[in-house]
């Protein structure tokens, strides 16, 4: 009989085998110089870089890493050190996942294989699993015995909002029986070939990198990392070879626990190598082994609510209706009344239900929430408003994005088949905001609207209070507020970062805005959000003051000792890693440029997002580099002590279209610059440094006229 340590040593030698086979077919036809990379990270080959140190460029370089793999491949040490082993198991099979990519950027072509996981979906990853939207995540290799138990196995996963990646013959399992896969269900088909669970070992060390802060080539610090802040488990169905008995060693080596059906030659190891032979109890024994806390969502409605759904997109076609606000008319809007005004849980629909009209139709919407509670303020009834939007895109077959009269709602005719009606929108809306606002919110009710001449009356009355609330939001601004709020939410992941949010800074991640953190705090009181009072002002210029020095030290446990607000040269406020946008210094042109994480391109700097990403988040300040989120870009106190928004001269098109209205609203005000994105440059342009340059000359950027920056 086989023993386990025998296993594992052999799987290892079988990986490295095909590794050394992988090299050598390269090799025919591709020189030593010719590059190696995985795209768009700054972490070269991860799992390499972060256990060796090494930053693998090349296929010469590829070649020479080979030595050091099998250096970590333990049979013949004392130690007989077997996780050791399967981390370098898992090192080869990267080998492997790059030879595929050398030559071809895009060897899976995501249909359905996803292959490597970009650093902006990794930092994608970051809010949710801070918040606890995603749980954990479960890694299945191979075939379940039937493919309903593989579908129930996956879609119970997807139920509780834990992130689903699949090796193998699963993958065709659930694609026979119609499952929708992809990275926006967080269902991701990684590859059929063993060696492609690589790809997911990055996901849990580049979040060692990005969030933690972890160095390259510490390889106990990553390990430390990834066992207590990546909450991972592996499912290995049997048949498991000797290789998925080495993978597994190596997943036990970082904390992640495997659990099997397989029993032949096979040793339970409490809490780490778990046989489980009844397939059907996968589910809850991984999440046992893994403490893995599912928040417990019970709706009445007839499809899945669960957060895996955020990301799902309804096609025109897929689509029974859709509410769209830009061709007629639709609102969404909370308001506060008194506690005699509102009838709990009561929800009314006004107008055809939804089985009334034709597949493919546009429909009038408007929903509207009444609330009431002694501790309710107006001031929270667009924070409300804002989680409509991930509180119903979490329906399955629903897809959401707008806000208030500009919404866009597809219902997809699967959904609309299981039985869902207009009231099942108000079920879904009354029981998130009861659990989550609970301290605030005694009462609430829910009243659906379809009726077009009714929801036509409705639209101007909410626009009116709209516009009222956006009078009170201009006038909040840092100087006439007496306090700031921290949010450490992400130190979850990122253990010294610490957000100071203000009316014109919200937090990095766009998330968080001054009114969401003063709701969090009221909610929560000894919660991420804490009161920091603005006194002992050092200077408002840069935006330093004794209190919010006082509380970056105190919430980073003294890891930060001074933050400037509104500087990025002068103790920049750190980043966690998920944050929306990241601006760096172009020294060229004397300016800033900004690219957002979904921009995939080069920007005038030679690096892309990822690039310029690896060189801030982790709770470390990196004076010249900054990330903020989009709303901050138009804000007054963006880059103020260098100059402001002025500086900026270059961004993604998409992201410049974005943020264009506001942005050019600030620049007129503070610099009576007209127009003034038209000279701010973008990938259309260029992204070259020089031809940047003759661009910003040609349309009198002030950027080339202000102080040096360096």
């Amino acid at each position: 009989m086989a023993t386990l340590f025998g296993r594992v040593f052999s799987g290892s030698d079988e990986m490295y085998r095909l590794a050394q086979e992988a090299l050598d077919d390269v090799s025919k036809r591709f020189a030593d110089s010719e590059p190696v990379a995985f795209p768009d990270t700054a972490y070269y080959l991860a799992c390499i870089y972060a256990m060796s140190g090494k930053k693998i460029t090349n296929l010469g370089e590829l070649k020479e890493i080979m030595e050091w793999i099998k250096s970590q491949m333990t049979r013949n040490n004392k130690t007989h050190d077997i996780f050791t082993s399967g981390v370098a198991t898992a090192c080869a099979a990267e080998v492997i996942e790059a030879c595929k990519y050398i030559g071809n950027p895009d060897p899976y072509g995501h249909d359905p294989l996803w292959g490597h996981c970009t650093d902006a979906e990794v930092r994608e990853l970051g809010v949710p699993l801070v918040t606890g939207d995603i749980p954990g995540f479960v890694v299945f290799i191979g075939s379940a015995p039937t493919d309903e138990q593989a579908l129930a196995l996956v879609k119970s996963y997807q139920s509780k909002s834990v992130f689903v990646f699949m090796v193998g013959g699963i993958i065709d399992q659930v694609k026979r029986l119609g499952m929708k896969t992809g990275f926006n269900v967080r269902v991701v088909p990684l590859g059929y070939d063993l060696w492609s669970v690589s790809h997911v070992v990055s996901v849990a060390i580049r979040a060692a990198l990005i969030f933690g802060a972890v160095q390259p080539g510490d390889y106990d610090g990553i390990r430390r990392y990834t066992f207590d802040r990546v909450n991972a488990v592996i499912n290995a169905f049997a048949p498991v070879d000797d290789m998925t008995v080495a993978c597994g060693a190596g997943a036990i080596s970082l904390g992640f626990p495997v659990v099997t059906n397989e029993t032949e030659n096979m040793w339970r190891v409490p809490k780490s190598l778990i046989i489980q032979e009844d397939v059907d109890k996968f589910v809850e024994t991984s999440l046992e082994a893994r403490g893995i806390k599912i928040k417990i969502t019970n709706i009445d409605i007839p499809v899945a609510f669960a957060n895996a759904f955020e990301g799902e997109i309804i096609r025109r076609g897929d689509m029974q209706f859709e509410a769209d606000g830009s061709r007629v008319d639709c609102l969404e809007l909370v308001r506060t009344r008194e506690a005699s005004e509102v009838e709990d849980h009561k929800i009314e629909v006004i107008g055809p239900d939804f089985d009334e009209f034709e597949v493919g139709s546009k429909i009038s919407m408007a929903t509207i929430v009444d609330v009431a509670g002694k501790k309710m303020q107006s001031d929270f009834e667009p924070v409300f408003e804002r989680k409509f939007h991930a509180y119903l895109n979490c329906i399955e077959g629903v897809m959401h994005t707008g806000q208030r009269d500009m919404i866009r709602i597809r219902v997809s005719k699967d959904t609309y088949e299981a039985g869902f009606r207009a009231k099942h929108f108000g079920e879904v809306l009354y029981a998130k905001i009861k659990s989550e606002f609970d301290v605030v919110v005694d009462k609430c009710q829910v009243t659906i609207v379809t009726d077009p001449a009714k929801v036509s009356e409705l639209r101007k009355e909410a626009n009116e209070i709209y516009d009222k609330r956006d009078e009170r939001l201009l006038s909040l601004t840092d100087e006439n507020v007496n306090e700031f709020y921290t949010c450490i939410m992400c130190q979850s992941f990122s253990p010294s970062h610490v957000c100071i949010v203000t009316p014109e800074r919200l937090g990095l991640c766009g998330a968080v805005s001054w009114l969401d953190a003063k709701a969090t705090h009221e909610l929560d009181p000894s919660g991420p959000c804490q009161v920091v009072e603005k006194t002992g002002v050092i200077d408002e210029e840069i935006g330093k003051w004794d209190s919010v020095n006082d509380a970056v030290r105190k919430y980073s446990q003294g890891a930060l000792e001074v933050v400037s607000l509104y500087s990025i040269m002068e103790d920049p406020m750190t980043s966690c890693g998920c944050f929306e946008c990241i601006c760096g210094i172009e020294p060229f042109s004397n300016g800033v440029v900004i690219v957002n994480r979904e921009h995939a391109g080069l920007t005038p700097l030679g690096m892309s997002f990822s690039e310029m990403a690896s060189m801030t988040g982790g709770g470390v300040q990196t004076p010249g580099f900054m990330g903020h989120g989009k709303h901050f870009i138009a804000s007054k106190k963006f880059m103020k002590a260098e100059g402001g928004v002025q500086r900026i001269v270059w961004m993604p098109k998409a992201l410049k279209d974005q943020v264009a209205e506001k942005l050019n609203a600030t620049a007129q005000e503070l610099y009576g610059i007209e127009n003034f994105t038209d000279m701010i440059a973008d990938e259309t342009v260029t992204d070259d440094a020089e031809a940047l340059v003759e661009f910003l000359t040609e349309k009198g950027h002030p950027a080339l006229s202000l102080d040096p920056l360096m």
